[in-house]
């Protein structure tokens, strides 16, 4: 496994293991176990975050993978990857607003905020494999400059 394939994949196992975490904790919700609960959605946060601090510092210093499948369904791929960028960040603003609500005791709202937050980072965490599998597994494409190298213009 190479570094372009080495960082992908460890960042998509830790979202994979978030949306895990995040059905786990819905669940103990659901059940009133609420301090169970309270540790697995920190976990679930945690390795989120995980994901993201690999995702932005593989982007910074390797580049980030042009898509390598057919030229026919490129304009398919950017239009679904763009449609995941954009779910993802939505996933984002709304779990930190859903992890404030709940540290703040403001429970009604968590609770309005989580189950909509949830299924949110359920797709976000389905269509980040799906990118993955088409950059890494279906259609290995090339690689970009890193982005550090664009900048300082290396």
């Amino acid at each position: 496994m190479s570094i372009y394939t080495l960082f992908p994949t460890i960042s998509t196992s830790f979202i994979v293991i978030s949306a895990i975490l995040v059905a786990i904790g819905w669940r103990l919700a659901i059940r009133r176990r609420l301090d169970e609960h309270k540790k697995v959605m920190i976990a679930a946060a945690v390795a989120a975050i995980i994901f993201f601090i690999i995702y932005a510092s593989r982007t910074i210093l390797v580049g980030n993978t042009e898509w390598g499948g057919p030229d026919n369904l490129e304009k398919y791929y950017v239009f679904f990857l763009v449609f995941h960028i954009i779910l993802a960040t939505v996933a984002a603003v709304f779990g930190i607003t859903t992890l404030v609500l709940g540290f703040r005791e403001k429970f009604a709202k968590h609770r309005k905020w989580g189950r909509t937050t949830s299924v949110i980072w359920f797709f976000t965490a389905i269509t980040g494999v799906a990118v993955y599998v088409l950059l890494y597994v279906m259609y290995p494409g090339g690689h970009t400059k890193p982005m550090i190298d664009a900048i300082f213009g290396l």
